[in-house]
C-alpha cells in the first residue's frame, strides 16, 4: 500500500467540496506538469461511480482512471475500487481550522511504487494549494 498525505488550513466543508465537486478536481488534479483532468464524473454516493479523463497537454496520449465509491461517510472517508479491482481510501482528520488528509492506495503493476508515491504526493500537494489560495 502507498500512502500520502498533507495538512490543509481550511475548514472541512471547503477541502471536501474541492475534493469532491468536478469543477474543483479539474483545477488541482493533476500529477505531472504536461499532463491536465480533462473531464471528471463523480457520483460521490455508495456505488457510485467516478470517472476522471487525464491527458497530455500537447493531446497524444489520454487515460480514463475510473471506480466505484465503496463506502462514503461525509466529511470523513471515501473507500473506493478502481476498475482493475485495486482499492484505496480517502481519509479527512479536521481540527479546527486544519484539515489532514490520507490517501492509501494500492499501487500497480506497470509503475514503480516511488513514482506511483510520488505522483500521489504532487496531487495531495496541489490539493492543498488550490485549497488555500481560492
Amino acid at each position: 500500500m502507498i500512502t500520502v498525505q498533507n495538512t490543509i488550513h481550511a475548514s472541512i466543508d471547503k477541502v471536501w467540496d474541492f475534493w469532491t465537486l468536478p469543477e474543483h478536481i479539474k483545477k488541482w488534479n493533476i500529477a505531472i506538469d504536461d499532463w491536465f483532468t480533462q473531464e471528471v464524473d463523480n457520483d460521490l454516493s455508495e456505488g457510485g461511480k467516478f470517472k476522471y479523463k487525464m491527458s497530455k497537454k500537447d493531446g497524444s496520449l489520454s487515460f480514463d482512471f475510473e471506480g466505484i465509491y465503496t463506502k462514503v461517510e461525509n466529511l470523513s472517508l471515501i473507500e473506493y475500487r478502481l476498475d482493475d479491482n485495486r482499492t484505496g481510501k480517502v481519509s479527512f482528520e479536521h481540527n479546527g481550522n486544519t484539515v489532514k488528509i490520507t490517501e492509501t492506495f494500492e499501487p500497480t503493476k506497470q509503475d514503480s511504487e516511488s513514482m506511483q508515491e510520488k505522483w500521489c504526493q504532487t496531487v495531495i500537494d496541489n490539493l492543498k494549494k488550490y485549497v488555500e489560495n481560492n
